[in-house]
Protein backbone atom coordinates (compact mmCIF):
# COMPACT_ATOMS: atom_id res chain seq x y z
CA UNK A 1 0.00 0.00 0.00
CA UNK A 2 1.47 3.36 -0.93
CA UNK A 3 0.96 6.55 1.20
CA UNK A 4 -0.56 9.40 -0.11
CA UNK A 5 1.51 12.03 -2.51
CA UNK A 6 1.78 14.96 -4.27
CA UNK A 7 0.16 12.75 -7.54
CA UNK A 8 -3.68 13.23 -7.47
CA UNK A 9 -3.95 11.28 -10.79
CA UNK A 10 -5.56 7.81 -10.30
CA UNK A 11 -6.80 4.86 -12.79
CA UNK A 12 -9.44 4.14 -10.85
CA UNK A 13 -10.87 5.66 -7.29
CA UNK A 14 -12.93 3.18 -5.25
CA UNK A 15 -15.07 4.73 -2.52
CA UNK A 16 -15.62 2.55 -0.07
CA UNK A 17 -13.53 0.34 1.58
CA UNK A 18 -16.04 -2.71 3.16
CA UNK A 19 -16.15 -6.60 1.14
CA UNK A 20 -17.14 -5.10 -2.28
CA UNK A 21 -14.69 -1.91 -2.93
CA UNK A 22 -12.06 -4.06 -0.91
CA UNK A 23 -12.58 -7.03 -3.53
CA UNK A 24 -12.50 -4.69 -6.59
CA UNK A 25 -9.55 -3.43 -5.50
CA UNK A 26 -7.68 -6.64 -5.28
CA UNK A 27 -9.26 -7.34 -8.55
CA UNK A 28 -7.54 -4.41 -10.22
CA UNK A 29 -3.98 -5.90 -8.57
CA UNK A 30 -2.40 -7.42 -11.30
CA UNK A 31 -3.69 -5.20 -14.03
CA UNK A 32 -0.98 -2.41 -13.79
CA UNK A 33 -3.51 0.68 -12.63
CA UNK A 34 -3.03 3.23 -9.75
CA UNK A 35 -5.76 2.57 -7.72
CA UNK A 36 -7.51 5.18 -4.42
CA UNK A 37 -9.67 3.34 -2.34
CA UNK A 38 -11.53 5.97 0.30
CA UNK A 39 -12.68 5.09 3.04
CA UNK A 40 -14.58 7.30 5.63
CA UNK A 41 -14.00 5.29 8.98
CA UNK A 42 -10.69 4.80 10.82
CA UNK A 43 -7.81 2.18 9.42
CA UNK A 44 -8.23 0.58 12.62
CA UNK A 45 -11.92 -0.39 11.70
CA UNK A 46 -10.72 -1.49 8.00
CA UNK A 47 -7.71 -2.91 9.26
CA UNK A 48 -8.86 -5.04 12.24
CA UNK A 49 -12.37 -5.77 11.76
CA UNK A 50 -14.25 -6.65 15.12
CA UNK A 51 -16.83 -9.79 15.38
CA UNK A 52 -19.68 -8.18 13.60
CA UNK A 53 -22.16 -11.65 14.79
CA UNK A 54 -22.63 -12.29 10.56
CA UNK A 55 -21.67 -15.33 8.82
CA UNK A 56 -21.40 -15.19 5.17
CA UNK A 57 -22.56 -18.05 3.13
CA UNK A 58 -20.24 -18.54 0.35
CA UNK A 59 -21.57 -20.21 -3.13
CA UNK A 60 -18.75 -22.06 -5.20
CA UNK A 61 -18.98 -19.30 -7.76
CA UNK A 62 -17.78 -16.85 -4.53
CA UNK A 63 -15.11 -19.18 -3.57
CA UNK A 64 -13.25 -19.54 -6.94
CA UNK A 65 -13.30 -15.89 -7.40
CA UNK A 66 -11.53 -15.25 -3.40
CA UNK A 67 -9.15 -18.03 -4.80
CA UNK A 68 -8.64 -16.29 -7.91
CA UNK A 69 -8.08 -12.96 -5.96
CA UNK A 70 -5.25 -15.18 -3.28
CA UNK A 71 -7.70 -13.93 -0.75
CA UNK A 72 -9.13 -17.05 0.37
CA UNK A 73 -5.61 -18.65 1.84
CA UNK A 74 -5.42 -15.76 4.09
CA UNK A 75 -8.65 -16.86 5.73
CA UNK A 76 -8.01 -19.44 8.60
CA UNK A 77 -9.87 -22.75 7.36
CA UNK A 78 -10.66 -23.74 11.22
CA UNK A 79 -13.20 -21.26 11.20
CA UNK A 80 -14.68 -22.13 7.48
CA UNK A 81 -18.14 -24.14 8.06
CA UNK A 82 -19.59 -26.50 5.53
CA UNK A 83 -23.20 -26.47 4.51
CA UNK A 84 -24.13 -29.51 3.62
CA UNK A 85 -27.98 -29.43 3.84
CA UNK A 86 -30.78 -26.44 4.42
CA UNK A 87 -34.06 -27.11 5.56
CA UNK A 88 -36.91 -24.87 5.29
CA UNK A 89 -39.84 -24.84 7.51
CA UNK A 90 -43.52 -23.11 7.17
CA UNK A 91 -44.40 -22.65 10.85
CA UNK A 92 -45.71 -25.25 13.00
CA UNK A 93 -46.93 -27.36 9.92
CA UNK A 94 -45.60 -30.56 8.05
CA UNK A 95 -44.46 -28.43 4.92
CA UNK A 96 -41.17 -28.87 4.22
CA UNK A 97 -38.29 -28.04 1.65
CA UNK A 98 -35.03 -29.53 1.65
CA UNK A 99 -32.15 -28.85 -0.50
CA UNK A 100 -28.95 -31.29 -0.09
CA UNK A 101 -25.44 -31.70 -1.49
CA UNK A 102 -25.12 -35.48 -0.64
CA UNK A 103 -27.23 -36.40 -3.95
CA UNK A 104 -24.71 -34.23 -6.73
CA UNK A 105 -21.67 -33.88 -7.13
CA UNK A 106 -20.62 -31.22 -4.92
CA UNK A 107 -19.09 -31.03 -1.07
CA UNK A 108 -21.64 -28.51 0.09
CA UNK A 109 -23.94 -26.00 -0.42
CA UNK A 110 -21.92 -23.56 0.61
CA UNK A 111 -19.28 -22.46 3.37
CA UNK A 112 -19.98 -20.11 6.03
CA UNK A 113 -17.39 -17.93 6.98
CA UNK A 114 -17.51 -15.42 9.78
CA UNK A 115 -17.79 -11.80 7.96
CA UNK A 116 -15.27 -10.42 9.83
CA UNK A 117 -12.72 -12.90 8.76
CA UNK A 118 -13.40 -11.80 5.06
CA UNK A 119 -13.05 -8.49 5.87
CA UNK A 120 -9.42 -8.78 7.50
CA UNK A 121 -8.16 -11.16 4.58
CA UNK A 122 -9.52 -8.82 1.45
CA UNK A 123 -7.71 -5.77 3.88
CA UNK A 124 -4.96 -8.01 3.83
CA UNK A 125 -4.34 -8.17 0.65
CA UNK A 126 -4.95 -5.12 -0.70
CA UNK A 127 -2.88 -3.39 1.94
CA UNK A 128 0.20 -4.91 0.77
CA UNK A 129 -0.43 -4.37 -2.99
CA UNK A 130 2.14 -1.84 -4.63
CA UNK A 131 -0.49 -0.30 -7.20
CA UNK A 132 -3.01 0.29 -4.59
CA UNK A 133 -3.36 2.89 -1.91
CA UNK A 134 -6.15 3.29 0.62
CA UNK A 135 -6.73 6.45 2.65
CA UNK A 136 -9.21 6.54 5.26
CA UNK A 137 -10.79 8.56 8.01
CA UNK A 138 -12.32 11.02 4.93
CA UNK A 139 -15.48 11.16 3.32
CA UNK A 140 -16.41 12.26 -0.67
CA UNK A 141 -17.81 15.22 -0.43
CA UNK A 142 -18.26 15.87 -4.08
CA UNK A 143 -18.10 13.73 -7.61
CA UNK A 144 -18.14 14.79 -10.74
CA UNK A 145 -17.67 12.96 -14.28
CA UNK A 146 -17.39 13.70 -17.87
CA UNK A 147 -16.60 11.88 -20.62
CA UNK A 148 -12.75 13.06 -20.24
CA UNK A 149 -12.17 11.78 -16.29
CA UNK A 150 -13.76 12.57 -13.33
CA UNK A 151 -12.79 13.84 -9.91
CA UNK A 152 -13.53 13.99 -6.42
CA UNK A 153 -13.09 16.31 -3.59
CA UNK A 154 -12.88 14.86 0.33
CA UNK A 155 -13.49 16.26 3.35
CA UNK A 156 -10.10 17.70 3.92
CA UNK A 157 -10.15 19.89 0.57
CA UNK A 158 -8.01 17.09 -1.20
CA UNK A 159 -9.04 16.87 -5.09
CA UNK A 160 -8.37 13.54 -6.52
CA UNK A 161 -8.79 12.79 -10.56
CA UNK A 162 -9.62 9.33 -12.12
CA UNK A 163 -10.38 7.80 -15.56
CA UNK A 164 -13.15 5.64 -13.62
CA UNK A 165 -14.67 6.51 -10.25
CA UNK A 166 -16.17 2.93 -8.36
CA UNK A 167 -19.12 3.16 -5.00
CA UNK A 168 -19.07 0.66 -3.02
CA UNK A 169 -20.05 2.83 0.42
CA UNK A 170 -23.12 0.81 1.70
CA UNK A 171 -26.48 0.32 0.56
CA UNK A 172 -27.34 3.58 1.58
CA UNK A 173 -24.51 5.46 -0.96
CA UNK A 174 -24.21 8.82 -0.86
CA UNK A 175 -21.96 8.65 -3.88
CA UNK A 176 -25.06 7.15 -5.60
CA UNK A 177 -27.01 9.84 -4.84
CA UNK A 178 -24.39 12.74 -5.47
CA UNK A 179 -24.46 10.78 -9.14
CA UNK A 180 -28.14 11.41 -9.27
CA UNK A 181 -28.79 7.33 -9.29
CA UNK A 182 -32.19 6.74 -7.67
CA UNK A 183 -33.25 3.71 -6.12
CA UNK A 184 -36.07 1.65 -4.66
CA UNK A 185 -36.00 0.80 -1.37
CA UNK A 186 -37.79 -1.39 1.26
CA UNK A 187 -37.94 -1.23 4.46
CA UNK A 188 -39.21 -4.25 5.70
CA UNK A 189 -40.02 -3.13 9.33
CA UNK A 190 -38.27 -6.07 10.71
CA UNK A 191 -34.95 -6.08 12.78
CA UNK A 192 -32.22 -9.10 12.70
CA UNK A 193 -30.78 -10.39 15.83
CA UNK A 194 -27.81 -12.58 15.43
CA UNK A 195 -25.87 -14.59 18.10
CA UNK A 196 -23.62 -17.84 18.96
CA UNK A 197 -24.84 -20.25 20.35
CA UNK A 198 -23.58 -24.29 21.36
CA UNK A 199 -25.94 -26.68 22.13
CA UNK A 200 -25.93 -30.88 23.12
CA UNK A 201 -26.83 -32.43 19.41
CA UNK A 202 -24.84 -32.50 16.06
CA UNK A 203 -26.23 -30.05 13.91
CA UNK A 204 -24.82 -32.49 11.09
CA UNK A 205 -23.72 -29.38 8.92
CA UNK A 206 -27.25 -28.50 8.39
CA UNK A 207 -29.33 -25.27 8.20
CA UNK A 208 -32.32 -24.92 9.54
CA UNK A 209 -34.73 -22.20 8.34
CA UNK A 210 -38.76 -21.51 9.91
CA UNK A 211 -41.06 -19.13 8.70
CA UNK A 212 -42.53 -18.82 11.59
CA UNK A 213 -45.71 -16.46 12.19
CA UNK A 214 -44.76 -13.19 13.16
CA UNK A 215 -40.96 -14.11 13.17
CA UNK A 216 -38.56 -15.83 11.17
CA UNK A 217 -35.74 -18.19 12.84
CA UNK A 218 -32.78 -19.68 10.82
CA UNK A 219 -29.57 -21.62 12.04
CA UNK A 220 -26.55 -21.68 10.70
CA UNK A 221 -24.26 -24.80 11.61
CA UNK A 222 -20.54 -23.60 12.73
CA UNK A 223 -17.82 -26.17 13.57
CA UNK A 224 -18.33 -28.03 16.55
CA UNK A 225 -21.66 -28.29 18.48
CA UNK A 226 -22.11 -24.67 17.43
CA UNK A 227 -24.53 -22.49 15.50
CA UNK A 228 -25.29 -19.20 14.78
CA UNK A 229 -28.78 -18.48 14.97
CA UNK A 230 -31.03 -15.64 13.50
CA UNK A 231 -34.28 -14.29 14.40
CA UNK A 232 -35.88 -11.61 12.45
CA UNK A 233 -38.37 -9.87 14.43
CA UNK A 234 -41.03 -7.16 13.63
CA UNK A 235 -39.06 -3.33 15.03
CA UNK A 236 -41.41 -3.26 17.60
CA UNK A 237 -40.45 -6.66 19.35
CA UNK A 238 -36.49 -5.97 18.72
CA UNK A 239 -35.74 -4.41 22.15
CA UNK A 240 -37.60 -7.25 24.25
CA UNK A 241 -36.05 -9.95 22.30
CA UNK A 242 -32.45 -7.91 22.62
CA UNK A 243 -32.78 -7.54 26.00
CA UNK A 244 -34.43 -11.06 26.92
CA UNK A 245 -32.58 -13.32 29.69
CA UNK A 246 -29.65 -15.61 27.72
CA UNK A 247 -31.63 -18.42 28.90
CA UNK A 248 -35.22 -17.64 27.74
CA UNK A 249 -33.55 -16.73 24.89
CA UNK A 250 -31.79 -19.71 24.29
CA UNK A 251 -35.17 -21.52 25.26
CA UNK A 252 -36.83 -19.58 22.62
CA UNK A 253 -34.68 -20.52 20.14
CA UNK A 254 -34.68 -24.54 21.06
CA UNK A 255 -38.06 -24.62 21.44
CA UNK A 256 -37.90 -22.73 18.01
CA UNK A 257 -36.47 -25.84 16.65
CA UNK A 258 -38.76 -28.48 18.31
CA UNK A 259 -36.04 -29.20 20.50
CA UNK A 260 -33.92 -31.09 18.35
CA UNK A 261 -30.75 -29.85 19.04
CA UNK A 262 -31.30 -30.25 23.13
CA UNK A 263 -30.63 -27.44 25.36
CA UNK A 264 -28.56 -24.05 23.73
CA UNK A 265 -26.20 -21.75 25.61
CA UNK A 266 -25.49 -18.50 24.16
CA UNK A 267 -21.51 -17.98 23.99
CA UNK A 268 -21.20 -14.77 21.66
CA UNK A 269 -22.67 -11.04 21.92
CA UNK A 270 -25.74 -10.63 20.68
CA UNK A 271 -26.31 -7.81 17.49
CA UNK A 272 -29.20 -6.78 15.56
CA UNK A 273 -29.27 -5.38 12.42
CA UNK A 274 -32.70 -3.54 10.23
CA UNK A 275 -33.60 -5.02 7.32
CA UNK A 276 -33.57 -2.71 4.53
CA UNK A 277 -33.65 -3.51 0.69
CA UNK A 278 -32.26 -1.31 -1.88
CA UNK A 279 -31.75 -1.26 -5.40
CA UNK A 280 -30.26 1.06 -7.69
CA UNK A 281 -32.19 1.44 -10.99
CA UNK A 282 -29.11 1.90 -12.94
CA UNK A 283 -25.55 0.60 -12.10
CA UNK A 284 -23.53 2.99 -14.22
CA UNK A 285 -23.26 6.83 -15.62
CA UNK A 286 -20.58 8.39 -17.60
CA UNK A 287 -16.79 7.06 -16.12
CA UNK A 288 -18.70 5.55 -12.79
CA UNK A 289 -20.21 2.44 -11.71
CA UNK A 290 -21.85 0.73 -8.22
CA UNK A 291 -20.99 -2.36 -6.58
CA UNK A 292 -21.69 -4.29 -3.49
CA UNK A 293 -24.60 -3.06 -1.98
CA UNK A 294 -24.69 0.56 -3.56
CA UNK A 295 -25.87 -1.38 -6.43
CA UNK A 296 -28.16 -3.81 -4.56
CA UNK A 297 -28.49 -4.45 -1.05
CA UNK A 298 -30.57 -7.74 -0.88
CA UNK A 299 -32.63 -9.15 2.09
CA UNK A 300 -30.88 -11.78 4.43
CA UNK A 301 -32.79 -14.63 3.49
CA UNK A 302 -30.91 -16.11 1.12
CA UNK A 303 -27.49 -15.09 2.35
CA UNK A 304 -26.63 -13.94 -0.86
CA UNK A 305 -25.72 -10.25 -0.63
CA UNK A 306 -22.17 -10.80 -0.56
CA UNK A 307 -21.95 -13.31 -3.14
CA UNK A 308 -23.75 -10.89 -5.99
CA UNK A 309 -21.73 -8.02 -4.69
CA UNK A 310 -18.46 -10.27 -5.36
CA UNK A 311 -19.58 -10.99 -8.85
CA UNK A 312 -20.58 -7.69 -9.78
CA UNK A 313 -17.37 -6.75 -8.98
CA UNK A 314 -15.69 -9.86 -10.69
CA UNK A 315 -17.85 -9.17 -14.02
CA UNK A 316 -16.33 -5.18 -13.65
CA UNK A 317 -12.75 -5.72 -13.24
CA UNK A 318 -12.99 -8.56 -16.15
CA UNK A 319 -14.35 -5.36 -18.89
CA UNK A 320 -11.41 -3.30 -17.45
CA UNK A 321 -8.95 -6.01 -18.37
CA UNK A 322 -10.85 -6.80 -21.71
CA UNK A 323 -10.65 -3.02 -22.28
CA UNK A 324 -6.78 -2.86 -21.08
CA UNK A 325 -6.09 -5.86 -23.49
CA UNK A 326 -7.47 -4.46 -26.35
CA UNK A 327 -5.83 -1.03 -25.64
CA UNK A 328 -9.29 1.01 -24.76
CA UNK A 329 -10.33 3.66 -22.20
CA UNK A 330 -11.31 1.65 -18.88
CA UNK A 331 -13.97 3.98 -17.94
CA UNK A 332 -15.59 4.02 -21.73
CA UNK A 333 -18.92 3.60 -21.92
CA UNK A 334 -18.68 0.60 -24.15
CA UNK A 335 -16.73 -1.42 -20.39
CA UNK A 336 -19.36 0.18 -18.55
CA UNK A 337 -22.76 -1.13 -20.67
CA UNK A 338 -21.00 -4.66 -20.89
CA UNK A 339 -20.94 -4.67 -16.75
CA UNK A 340 -24.16 -2.97 -16.25
CA UNK A 341 -25.69 -5.75 -18.88
CA UNK A 342 -23.91 -8.59 -17.19
CA UNK A 343 -25.04 -7.91 -13.85
CA UNK A 344 -28.08 -6.45 -13.74
CA UNK A 345 -30.75 -8.57 -15.18
CA UNK A 346 -29.86 -11.34 -12.54
CA UNK A 347 -29.36 -8.88 -9.91
CA UNK A 348 -32.91 -7.58 -10.54
CA UNK A 349 -34.63 -11.53 -10.48
CA UNK A 350 -32.65 -11.85 -7.14
CA UNK A 351 -33.71 -8.73 -5.40
CA UNK A 352 -37.35 -8.83 -6.27
CA UNK A 353 -37.82 -12.43 -6.33
CA UNK A 354 -36.25 -12.50 -2.77
CA UNK A 355 -38.69 -9.49 -2.11
CA UNK A 356 -41.87 -11.63 -3.02
CA UNK A 357 -40.69 -14.86 -1.38
CA UNK A 358 -39.80 -12.82 1.34
CA UNK A 359 -43.26 -11.37 1.47
CA UNK A 360 -45.38 -14.61 0.64
CA UNK A 361 -43.85 -16.35 3.73
CA UNK A 362 -44.11 -13.38 6.46
CA UNK A 363 -47.66 -12.71 5.58
CA UNK A 364 -49.73 -14.26 8.54
CA UNK A 365 -52.42 -13.67 6.12
CA UNK A 366 -54.62 -17.29 5.77
CA UNK A 367 -54.54 -17.40 2.11
CA UNK A 368 -50.90 -16.45 1.92
CA UNK A 369 -50.51 -19.62 4.20
CA UNK A 370 -52.23 -22.09 2.43
CA UNK A 371 -50.36 -20.63 -0.76
CA UNK A 372 -46.79 -20.89 1.10
CA UNK A 373 -47.42 -24.31 2.36
CA UNK A 374 -48.72 -24.98 -1.92
CA UNK A 375 -45.49 -24.42 -2.53
CA UNK A 376 -43.51 -25.93 -0.56
CA UNK A 377 -44.98 -28.83 -1.32
CA UNK A 378 -44.51 -28.63 -4.75
CA UNK A 379 -41.65 -27.46 -4.74
CA UNK A 380 -39.78 -30.37 -2.69
CA UNK A 381 -41.68 -33.05 -4.25
CA UNK A 382 -40.70 -32.18 -7.97
CA UNK A 383 -36.83 -32.82 -8.29
CA UNK A 384 -36.23 -30.23 -11.36
CA UNK A 385 -37.47 -27.22 -9.35
CA UNK A 386 -35.47 -28.52 -6.48
CA UNK A 387 -32.18 -29.22 -8.66
CA UNK A 388 -32.44 -25.28 -10.13
CA UNK A 389 -32.92 -24.11 -6.68
CA UNK A 390 -29.88 -25.79 -5.42
CA UNK A 391 -27.76 -24.87 -8.54
CA UNK A 392 -28.74 -21.06 -7.95
CA UNK A 393 -27.91 -21.25 -4.29
CA UNK A 394 -24.46 -23.10 -5.22
CA UNK A 395 -23.80 -21.46 -8.04
CA UNK A 396 -23.14 -24.29 -9.68
CA UNK A 397 -21.28 -24.17 -13.32
CA UNK A 398 -24.27 -26.48 -14.73
CA UNK A 399 -26.97 -23.87 -13.45
CA UNK A 400 -29.02 -21.79 -16.45
CA UNK A 401 -29.40 -19.33 -13.90
CA UNK A 402 -25.88 -18.15 -13.59
CA UNK A 403 -24.21 -17.37 -16.41
CA UNK A 404 -20.99 -18.21 -15.51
Amino acid sequence: MQEMNADKNYDVIIVGAGPAGLSFACSLVDLNLKVMVVERSTLSSISSPKPDGKETALTHNSLKILRKLGVWDLIDETKVSLLREAKVFDGDSDSLLNFTAKKSSIDALGYLVPNHLIRLALYEKASHSDNLSIISDLSVESVETSYSGGKVTLSDGQILNSKLIVAADSRFSEIRRKMGIESTMKDFSKVMIITRVSHEKDHNQIALECFNYGHTLALLPLNGNISSVVLTVPTDEADQMLNMDQEKFCKFASEGFNGSLGEMKQIGERFSYPLVGVYAKKFRSTRFALIGDAAVGMHPVTAHGFNLGLRGQDILSKSISKALNAGKDIGSVEVLREFENKQIHLSRLMYFGTNGVVSLFTNDDEKAKQIRKLVLKFADRFPPIKSLITKHLTESKKSNLIPF
